[in-house]
C-alpha cells in the first residue's frame, strides 16, 4: 500500500492562490515600442493575446505545483508488516582466561580436561538457550577485552568462546577491570535488562579498579552481577560421569559474593561440570527471556517520481515550437505588407 509520511504538507496546495490574493498585482507597462497600422499582419501579431499558449502555461504551472507538494508530502510504498523480536536481556559473559584456568583438574568422558574446556562446553548450552537475548563476551586475565560486542548472533559468541585460549590476556586475574569494562558496555542499554555473568577461579591480583569499587559502579548503572566461582579445595571426587581432581586454587568466595550482593545478583559455587551446568540453568530461571514484539513495515520512498515529473513539466515551455504563441500570417510579396500611410495620416490629424 502507499502512504504519505508528511501529509500535513498538502496544506501548502492553496499557497499560490493565497499569495495572489494578498500581494498587489503587477503593474502593466502601457503602450508599445512600435506603433503599427491597424488591420495589418504585424498589428495582428503584436496585439493578439496568446490565449492558447497562456492557458497551457497556466495548466503546466498548476500541475507542476501539485506534483511538488505531493513530493514534499513524501509518498511511500509500505510492505507487509513483520513482527521483530526484541531482546528481553542484554547479557555480558566475562570469562576468566588466566593461567589457573589451564589446570587439568577436570575429567570429561574419561579424559583429562582443563577448567576452561569445561567452561566452554557448559557455557555453549547456556548461550544457545538465550534465543531472544543479545549476548556479549569479555575475556579477562591481566587485562580485559571485548571478544564480541552485544549481538543476537549466538553462534558467533559460542565460536569466539571456543577459540579462547589461556594466557591470551596475560596470566593474572583483574576482576575489577573486567567488571568495569562490562559496565561500560552495558550502561547504554535499557536499565532493567543489564546483566553480567562473571566466571573466575581465582582472586583479584592485578588491575587499576578494585572489585568492590567496580561493583559500586555496576550498582549505580543498574547492572546485576551473577558471579560464579569455579573450582574447590584440593582433593578428588566424582559427580555423575565427571571425575574431579582438584588442585589448590586462590578462589575468593567472600569477594565474589560481596560483588554480587552489591548489585542485586547472586553468587554461585561450581565445583564440577555438573554444578556449573546447574548454575547456568538457575541463571535461565532468574533471568528469563522476555519476548517483546515490535512491528516493522519496509518503506520505499516514492517522492523522486513526482519531483522528476514536476521538473519535466517546468521545462516544457522552454522547448521551441511546443506551445502555441499566436497565429502566424502569410507574408505578402511586398516585404511585410505594412501600409504606413494610415499611420502618417493619423499622426497628421493628431497634430
Amino acid at each position: 500500500m502507499t502512504s504519505l509520511a508528511w501529509p500535513w504538507a498538502l496544506a501548502l496546495l492553496p499557497l499560490p492562490l493565497l499569495l495572489r490574493w494578498l500581494l498587489p498585482p503587477a503593474r502593466r507597462v502601457g503602450g508599445r515600442a512600435l506603433r503599427l497600422p491597424a488591420r495589418t499582419p504585424l498589428a495582428a501579431l503584436a496585439g493578439a493575446p496568446e490565449r492558447h499558449g497562456g492557458r497551457m502555461r497556466l495548466l503546466l504551472a498548476v500541475a507542476a505545483w501539485l506534483l511538488l507538494v505531493l513530493a514534499l508530502a513524501r509518498p511511500q510504498w509500505l510492505g507487509e508488516p513483520a513482527a521483530l523480536p526484541m531482546a528481553g536481556r542484554d547479557l555480558m559473559l566475562a570469562v576468566d582466561v588466566s593461567g589457573s584456568m589451564e589446570q587439568p583438574d577436570f575429567e570429561l568422558a574419561g579424559a583429562p580436561a582443563t577448567r576452561l574446556a569445561v567452561v566452554k562446553q557448559v557455557a555453549r548450552d547456556f548461550i544457545e538457550r538465550r534465543v531472544e537475548d543479545r549476548i556479549g563476551l569479555i575475556l579477562f586475565a591481566s587485562e580485559p577485552y571485548v571478544q564480541t560486542p552485544l549481538t543476537y548472533d549466538r553462534a558467533a559468541v559460542a565460536q569466539m568462546l571456543e577459540e579462547a585460549v589461556v594466557g591470551i590476556a596475560g596470566r593474572d586475574t583483574a576482576i575489577g577491570d573486567a567488571i568495569g569494562l562490562a559496565v561500560k558496555r552495558l550502561r547504554e542499554e535499557p536499565q532493567d535488562n543489564r546483566v553480567l555473568v562473571l566466571l573466575t577461579d581465582g582472586d583479584n591480583t592485578v588491575g587499576r579498579l578494585a572489585p568492590m569499587q567496580a561493583a559500586g559502579l555496576a550498582a549505580r548503572a543498574g547492572v546485576r552481577i551473577y558471579s560464579i566461582g569455579l573450582g574447590g579445595a584440593a582433593g578428588a571426587g566424582s559427580v555423575g560421569g565427571y571425575r574431579l581432581r582438584r588442585a589448590g586454587d586462590d578462589l575468593n568466595p567472600a569477594l565474589l559474593r560481596a560483588v554480587a550482593d552489591a548489585t542485586g545478583g547472586r553468587y554461585f559455587r561450581a565445583g564440577d561440570a555438573q554444578e556449573l551446568a546447574s548454575v547456568y540453568r538457575t541463571l535461565n530461571r532468574l533471568e528469563p527471556n522476555v519476548r517483546q514484539l515490535a512491528t516493522y513495515r519496509p518503506a520505499r520512498e516514492l517522492y523522486p517520481l513526482p519531483a522528476a515529473a514536476a521538473l519535466a513539466l517546468s521545462r516544457l515551455p522552454a522547448l521551441p515550437g511546443l506551445l502555441p504563441v499566436g497565429r502566424t500570417q502569410r507574408p505578402v510579396a511586398d516585404g511585410l505588407g505594412v501600409d504606413t500611410a494610415p499611420a502618417v495620416r493619423e499622426d497628421a490629424d493628431a497634430a
